[in-house]
């Protein structure tokens, strides 16, 4: 089974020049708490409810001056729509995510793919059990947020 076939499509992306606020305001308006961050039609980062709390308002930012790129995460993970879900469930594994952007092969972001989506789509089983355990599992205290 592709990507494609599970993904959430029609998403709702922010700009990296959006303030903090506003990106805030349009997660309470969807009821997500993460958003892709695109310019030019390209995925450049991903912003979570927590980089806007510790990484925008607890460094100090003003969020109705501070803006999405400086709290954002620039290396953003993700996966192609025709790759397998087995793909995707190992890259949210190696990562710790739960939620992966789903690219097309022109590099233009056509989807959300949520651990979720695994859960409820996918033909195995134990691909969404597995990757619900390493994406859950605590961090080394060296390893990056």
């Amino acid at each position: 089974m592709q990507v494609r076939e599970v993904m959430t499509g029609n998403i709702q992306v922010v700009s990296p020049h959006n303030t903090l606020h506003e990106a805030a305001e349009l997660m309470r308006s969807l009821d997500v708490g993460f958003l892709p961050v695109c310019a030019g039609g390209r995925l450049v980062g991903m912003l979570t409810d927590r980089d806007i709390t510790v990484r925008g308002v607890a460094e100090g930012e003003d969020p109705w001056e501070g803006r999405v790129r400086d709290a954002m995460t620039s290396e953003a993970v993700y996966c192609f729509e025709d790759d397998d879900v087995a793909e995707a469930g190992r890259i949210m594994q190696e990562n710790q995510v739960r939620r992966l952007p789903v690219l097309n092969r022109d590099r233009r972001l056509v989807g959300i793919v949520s651990l979720g989506d695994l859960a409820v789509h996918a033909a195995d089983e134990h691909l969404s059990e597995n990757t619900l355990r390493a994406v859950s599992e605590p961090r080394s205290s060296g390893e990056k947020q």
